[in-house]
């Protein structure tokens, strides 16, 4: 902290040393990812551990999205004069909380409950974190900080859900939460430690997230958001009922399909990361179209362990360039508002996949995993529609979807 004679501290000049601190934030949202999805990989053993169909085990999906919709504007705006590292760690501490309380949990509804405040978390870490890179780094690292951050998505991925499936069919699902909890707490201790004060600045204003959506690139943003989150997750929440009961796959070989599918997301992250700049209606529309492929296939080709492998490739290739990609879009279409962006691109990106993961579970009681995927796989080429249809002609400005910007100014972050 420095302070001046004329006003209160502010936060020190970021510099090399505090890339330790953009690395707890990154791991604050790995545990966070993974605390959120890991469910997926544990459906039908929490599921039949307290007699509950696969539909209703995909309330644990359900209900921290929506949550977290609601939490994210809510939460940013409440805590808009504290400090954000204080609101980091107080997030991470609640999540510790829930995962201790899914692991001691007595009855279904219990486990339901820690998820209520899985979505708290998701909404108020999320919409902060994911814009602090830029405070903690010298400007000219703030675009490799911000990567690193959103690394942790397709990590929650690759690494955090197949070795908690992994620890769950060894231990138990009880021991994959436990286990969760104590690395919010190592999480928790890291963020208290290495991230530097940060005062509240440029937070987010209900004036702003209500500017922002008068903005043409804010809506197709918003609607290409909802429609490819809404078919990934659709599908996604119930890929461990489909590899069981379509493809056949032991229980024991989940892990190794959820790993493959989690190596293609960081792939997928880096390659979006690459075109982006150049070519992000090209980028997004391939990613969307990634996932309609390898979902409306899988019912045909997925019936074999080498078919379902290979679409699981293109699909965590597909889905690993979305977050990326959706966040990109929000930024651009409000440069001046960074943290008015995340917040509305954790809204709907919470919201759609609670949407798709109840849509989902009504359609799994009702038919069969390979209906699940069918209408994710159509639900996606509906989003590339929508990437197409909105493509701004060369005349325009052509840099991106907000439409506005000068061409060559980089995406704000």
């Amino acid at each position: 902290m420095t302070a001046s004679a004329d006003g209160p501290p502010t936060s020190a000049r970021p510099g090399p040393h505090h890339w330790p601190a953009v690395l707890s934030v990154m791991m604050g949202i790995f545990v966070i990812v993974t605390t959120e999805i890991l469910p997926i990989g544990l459906l039908t053993s929490i599921g039949s551990g307290f007699t509950v169909s696969d539909g209703t085990a995909g309330l644990m999906m359900t209900m921290p999205g929506y949550l977290a919709a609601a939490a994210a504007p809510a939460v940013t705006v409440a805590t808009a004069r504290i400090d954000r590292r204080l609101m980091l760690c107080a997030c991470m501490f609640l999540l510790a909380a829930a995962n201790f309380i899914a692991a001691a949990a007595p009855a279904y509804w219990a486990v339901l409950v820690s998820r209520v405040l899985v979505g708290v978390v998701i909404g108020g870490f999320w919409s902060i974190g994911a814009g602090l890179a830029g405070r903690l780094v010298p400007a000219r690292s703030a675009r490799r900080a911000t990567a690193v951050v959103f690394s942790a998505v397709p990590l929650g991925s690759v690494l955090g859900v197949p070795l908690g499936t992994l620890i769950g069919d060894l231990a138990g699902w009880r021991t994959s939460f436990a286990v969760m909890g104590l690395l919010s707490v190592a999480v928790l201790i890291a963020l208290a430690v290495l991230v530097p004060p940060l005062p509240a600045e440029g937070t987010a204003r209900l004036t702003a997230l209500r500017g922002m959506m008068r903005s043409r690139g804010t809506r197709h943003a918003l609607l290409v958001t909802v429609l490819v989150v809404l078919a990934h997750f659709g599908a996604y929440t119930y890929v461990t009922p489909f590899l069981e009961r379509v493809t056949h796959v032991p229980p024991g070989l989940i892990t190794v399909f959820l790993l493959t599918y989690g190596a293609a997301g960081i792939l997928g992250n880096f390659l979006a990361g690459t075109a982006l700049a150049r070519h992000p209606h090209a980028t997004f529309g391939a990613a969307g179209g990634l996932i309609a492929f390898a979902t409306l296939a899988l019912p045909l080709l997925g019936r074999w362990d080498v078919g379902a492998i290979a679409l699981l490739v293109l699909w965590g290739v597909g889905y690993g360039a979305v977050p990326v990609c959706s966040q990109a879009w929000f930024a651009r279409a409000a440069p001046h508002a960074p943290e008015a962006a995340s917040v509305l691109f954790t809204a709907s990106f919470q919201a759609t996949l609670s949407t798709g993961a109840l849509v989902g579970g009504a359609v799994m009681d009702r038919t069969s995993p390979s209906t699940i995927m069918t209408l994710g796989g159509a639900t996606a080429v509906v989003m590339v529609v929508a990437v197409v249809s909105g493509r701004p002609r060369r005349s325009a400005s052509a840099a991106g979807p907000g439409g506005g910007r000068r061409p060559g100014r980089p995406p704000a972050r």
